[in-house]
């Protein structure tokens, strides 16, 4: 059985977002996949060419807000 969860790492141990259905013991293997931005998630939308880092900068900085100039 294949499962995909989202979980959170705190103090070197990954706490899942929800219980798992697994026995008490039971060995897995974990593959680690960090979660996409909403960046990422959307790259393209905008046909933007650019870098995607680039890109969220430009989404995320206050000064550019344009709801902060009015």
């Amino acid at each position: 059985m294949e499962l995909s969860i989202e979980a959170t790492y705190e103090n070197g141990v990954l706490k899942p977002a929800e219980a798992l259905p697994l026995a008490e013991h039971e060995r897995v293997r974990v593959v680690i996949r960090p979660a996409a931005s909403w960046v990422d998630r959307t790259y393209g939308i905008l046909k933007w060419n650019g870098d995607p880092k680039l890109l969220e900068q430009f989404a995320t900085d206050p000064e550019l807000d344009p709801q902060e100039s009015a």
